[in-house]
């Protein structure tokens, strides 16, 4: 989960397992997480970004650390600085 807003919405950010990567994506890896984790390598797409219902997550995989969710802030906000 990128974000809590107010309500019953939540804004999510795609991870996939796919290798293959685009100029947006960030690599995801064990040691990125503080609690659980998933079984293998991925990337963080923020420029995939989507908005659901809170109750449609059924579980959370773990929590990335916040180095690593800074990094996505970040580079979401170039995405979208970008001219």
């Amino acid at each position: 989960m990128l974000a809590e807003v107010k309500g019953d919405d939540v804004i999510l950010c795609q991870i996939t397992s796919q290798s293959k990567s685009d100029p947006y994506s960030i690599p995801l890896e064990g040691a990125d997480f503080t609690s659980r984790g998933l079984n293998q390598s991925s990337r963080i797409r923020p420029n995939r970004l989507f908005t659901a219902d809170e109750g449609i997550v059924r579980y959370r995989a773990g929590h990335v650390s916040d180095a690593k969710l800074n990094e996505v802030v970040d580079r979401l906000i170039a995405i979208l600085k970008q001219p």
